[in-house]
């Protein structure tokens, strides 16, 4: 898989991951399915890292998104 496309889907895992914990703190139930996706976006995140050191910087993601969504749109 792709360092870009792995950093892209992390990114979303761990941005869905959050609401979802939240939403389970919040009805005192352990937040176990959001645990989960977060550790498996945080693994994508940390491997797409890891195979391209220094590409990701933070003014950077936006144009990831926009190559990851295009290339597949196109």
């Amino acid at each position: 898989m792709d360092a870009e496309l792995m950093f892209v889907i992390g990114t979303i895992l761990c941005g869905f991951a959050i609401p979802s914990i939240l939403s389970a703190m919040s009805d005192s139930r352990p937040p176990r399915a959001a645990a989960i996706t977060l550790l498996v976006g945080g693994v994508l995140l940390v491997v797409a890292i890891g195979q391209r050191p220094g590409n990701f910087a933070i003014g950077d993601i936006p144009n990831v998104f926009l190559r990851v969504i295009g290339r597949y749109l196109h």
